[in-house]
């Protein structure tokens, strides 16, 4: 792959990948830790990602336990929890806590299927402002390189952009598919 193309290559990776973690945070009617992936808990006045004050399990299908390091902070997490927007109220039993996640309904499917699409269309924007900015670039150093060279560049780099919206709606797709399965 062309240096210059690379450049590219690799911030359309970043933002692919960025909606793949946007994606594991989007919750399909079963338990998924990586819902509490940006909950921040005040641990000794530093926000504290919650993974790190406390064992995160998944005891059955639909519920996660979180069993804090330390009992002081169970009031702190379940604060943290009920500022996010997962949706979810937690319980605790004093020693750990626990957060159920009902079954979803068929409205909450199709709003949560609005969201992928959404989200799957801004990467898409993204992606395409990143060739925008490849393609500016390029023009911007054809006074070095001959007119074919900037052609080529610009060739690869849309045949760069159709592969990642290609892989961003096949993965909608995919996200889509998991949400409305019941």
């Amino acid at each position: 792959m062309n240096e210059r193309i690379k450049a590219y290559d690799d911030k359309m990776k970043k933002t692919y990948d960025h909606l793949v973690n946007d994606y594991l945070g989007i919750r399909a009617g079963r338990a998924n830790p990586h819902v509490l992936d940006k909950l921040r808990v005040n641990y000794y006045g530093t926000l504290t990602p919650i993974q790190q004050v406390g064992n995160i399990t998944i005891p059955e299908a639909r519920m996660i336990q979180i069993s804090p390091w330390e009992k002081s902070l169970i009031k702190d997490i379940e604060k943290a929890i009920l500022a996010s927007d997962i949706g979810i109220t937690p319980s605790n039993d004093g020693s750990v806590i626990r957060l159920v996640f009902p079954e979803l309904t068929e409205e909450r499917r199709k709003d949560l299927v609005k969201d992928v699409k959404k989200k799957a269309e801004e990467c898409k924007v993204a992606v395409r402002n990143i060739r925008r900015d490849g393609n500016d670039a390029f023009k911007k150093i054809a006074k070095e390189i001959s007119e074919d060279e900037v052609k080529q560049l610009e060739d690869e780099l849309q045949k760069l952009t159709d592969r990642y919206i290609k892989d961003v709606d096949k993965l909608m797709e995919e996200k889509s598919r998991e949400i409305l399965t019941v």
